[in-house]
C-alpha cells in the first residue's frame, strides 16, 4: 500500500513539474513575488497576486454629520487605516465625511476619532478630499465615474480607474427604504446609485467592484434594482426592512471610555473592520468574512437586537480573497484565515435612537439647575415633538388618501421579494418634495417612511390629490424650525 501511494504522489509531482511552466506564462514580471512552483502548489483560497497592471481603489462615505453621529465618521476612518496599512495609496482612496467630529468641543480627545473602547486614534492622516458642504450625493457620483469637471469643491480626486482595475465602495450612515442619508440634502436614492454604476460599468473601467453598506433598510437600495451582470458584489448590514444597529455607546456593554457620551460605531461596520484586522487576508475569502459578519451582526440569532447581512450582485466573486480589494498588512501574515474571535452578543442600539441617547448623555451630565440642561432638554423635547408630528402625519395622510381600513395596510405593505420599492422614482421624489413643503423635513428619523411614499405612488396617487392630504394634515403645524428652507429638500 505504502509503494502504491508513493508511487501516486512521484506521477502527480511530476505531472506538477511538466505544467508549472504553463501556469506561468505572460507573468514573468511577478517572479521575485511569486514563482511559479508557488502558484501550482497554492492552496485552495490563497490569494493570487493581483494583476500587474491593476490597481486597487476605494471610496469610503460617512454620510452624517454632528457629533451624535460620531459612529459614522469613526467607521469611515478605521476602514481608511486598514486599506493604508493594506498597501493602497492615498491617491487611490477618497474619503467623503463631513469631518466635524474630531475637533468638535464634545470631543474628550481633540483631533482624535477611535471606534473601539480599546481602539487607537483612527483620525490620523485620513485625507480630507470631500468635507463639508462637499459631502454630496452629486460628487460621490462624479467620484465614482471618474468625471473630474462634475466635482464640485474638494480636492478633486476622483476613481480614475481603468479596465484591470478593482473598486472598493464602503457607506456608513442612515438610510430608510431606496435611500441612503447624506449630511447635505438631497439624499442618496438608489435608481441614481444604479445608474451610475451602469454607466461606470459600460465605461469598462474596472475589472470587479466590492460594495459594503451601513444603513437602516439598506438592503432596499439594492433589492430588486442590482443587476447581477456588472461585475459587482454588494452586502448590506439590513434587509430591506429593518434597523441597522450602534454599539459601543455609553451604558453597554462594552462600553466606550466614561468620558464618551456618544456610540463609537456600528454593529455591521466593527463586524467586518475587526474581521479584516485579525485575518490574513491573503487567506480569507470575502466568502468567509460575509458569514461571520452576518452571524456577528445577527447578534447571534437575536434579531430583535441585530439585523439580517444581505448580498447582492454578482456572488461569484466571493470567491476572491479580500487582498484584492482591501490589500494586506504584513502584520498579519501569521493570523488564521478564517477563525471567528468574537463570539458574545454585543449590546446596541437601533440607529434611529442613537441620537436622542446621546442627547441623553448630555442631559444626565450637565449641571443640574443650568441654563445648558435646559436647553439639552428643549432639543430632546422639539425632537420627540417632530418625531411623534411625522408619524402621525403619515397615518393621517394614509387615511386621507386610502381610508381608516385600507390606509395603515398601504402605506406599510410590502412588495413581493426581488421587487424595489417603487416603479416611478420621480412620482416618489415629488411626494417627498410636496410632503416636506407642507409637513416639515423628514430628517434622518423620517426616513423610515419612505416606503409609505413609495406605495402611495404605486397605488396611482396624484401629486395634486396628495398636495391636498399634506395641507389638510398639516395646515395647522407649524414646521418652522423643520421647513425645508432651513433644512433643505431630501429629493
Amino acid at each position: 500500500m505504502e509503494a502504491n501511494r508513493f508511487e501516486f504522489t512521484s506521477i502527480v509531482l511530476l505531472i506538477l513539474l511538466m505544467v508549472a511552466p504553463l501556469w506561468g506564462a505572460g507573468r514573468s514580471g511577478r517572479a521575485g513575488r511569486m514563482n511559479r512552483w508557488d502558484q501550482v502548489i497554492r492552496m485552495p483560497g490563497e490569494a493570487d497576486e493581483p494583476e500587474e497592471n491593476s490597481t486597487r481603489w476605494a471610496v469610503l462615505v460617512a454620510g452624517s454629520k454632528g457629533y451624535g453621529n460620531y459612529r459614522h465618521q469613526a467607521d469611515v476612518c478605521h476602514a481608511y487605516q486598514i486599506l493604508k496599512r493594506g498597501g493602497l495609496k492615498d491617491e487611490n482612496i477618497v474619503v467623503f465625511m463631513y469631518d466635524d467630529i474630531a475637533s468638535n468641543e464634545l470631543n474628550p480627545r481633540p483631533g482624535i476619532i477611535i471606534n473601539h473602547p480599546q481602539g487607537q486614534d483612527v483620525y490620523a492622516g485620513v485625507p480630507k478630499d470631500y468635507t463639508s458642504q462637499h459631502v454630496t450625493s452629486e460628487n460621490l457620483y462624479a467620484v465614482l465615474l471618474g468625471d473630474k469637471k462634475a466635482v464640485k469643491g474638494g480636492s478633486g480626486k476622483v476613481v480614475d480607474s481603468k479596465p484591470n482595475d478593482r473598486i472598493f465602495i464602503y457607506y456608513s450612515d442612515h438610510g430608510g427604504p431606496g435611500v441612503l442619508g447624506m449630511p447635505n440634502m438631497p439624499f442618496l436614492y438608489a435608481n441614481e446609485l444604479m445608474e451610475v454604476l451602469k454607466k461606470k460599468h459600460a465605461s469598462g473601467s474596472y475589472k470587479e467592484m466590492v460594495i459594503y453598506v451601513e444603513a437602516c433598510e439598506s438592503g432596499s437600495v439594492f433589492e430588486g434594482m442590482m443587476p447581477e451582470d456588472l461585475n459587482v458584489y454588494v452586502t448590506t448590514a439590513s434587509n430591506a426592512e429593518e434597523s441597522s444597529w450602534g454599539t459601543y455607546c455609553p451604558g453597554m456593554d462594552p462600553a466606550p471610555p466614561a468620558e464618551y457620551l456618544t456610540c463609537l460605531g456600528d454593529l455591521y461596520s466593527v463586524s467586518w473592520m475587526e474581521d479584516s484586522e485579525t485575518h490574513n487576508l491573503k487567506k480569507e475569502t470575502i466568502a468567509q468574512q460575509y458569514t461571520k459578519v452576518k452571524e456577528r451582526t445577527s447578534n447571534y440569532n437575536t434579531y430583535n437586537a441585530g439585523s439580517h447581512v444581505m448580498e447582492y450582485g454578482n456572488k461569484s466573486i466571493k470567491s476572491e480573497t479580500l487582498y484584492l480589494y482591501q490589500g494586506f498588512d504584513p502584520a498579519t501574515e501569521n493570523f488564521p484565515p478564517n477563525k471567528i474571535h468574537v463570539d458574545k452578543r454585543m449590546d446596541v442600539v437601533n440607529q434611529r435612537d442613537a441620537d436622542l441617547l446621546f442627547l441623553w448623555q448630555r442631559y444626565k451630565r450637565s449641571e443640574e439647575g443650568s441654563e445648558k440642561k435646559t436647553e439639552i432638554l428643549k432639543q430632546i423635547t422639539e425632537m420627540m415633538k417632530h418625531r411623534i408630528h411625522l408619524d402621525g402625519t403619515i397615518d393621517m395622510i394614509g387615511v386621507l388618501l386610502f381610508g381608516p381600513e385600507k390606509g395603515p395596510y398601504i402605506l406599510s405593505s410590502l412588495r413581493k421579494p426581488g421587487s424595489a420599492i417603487v416603479d416611478d422614482w420621480t412620482c416618489l421624489k415629488s411626494m417627498v418634495r410636496v410632503f416636506e413643503t407642507h409637513c416639515g423635513s423628514l430628517t434622518q428619523y423620517g426616513m423610515k417612511h419612505m416606503r409609505a411614499f413609495a406605495n402611495i405612488c404605486n397605488n396611482g396617487v396624484s401629486e395634486a390629490t396628495m398636495e391636498e392630504a399634506c395641507i389638510v394634515a398639516c395646515g395647522r403645524h407649524n414646521s418652522d424650525e423643520w421647513h425645508p428652507s432651513k433644512r433643505e429638500y431630501s429629493a
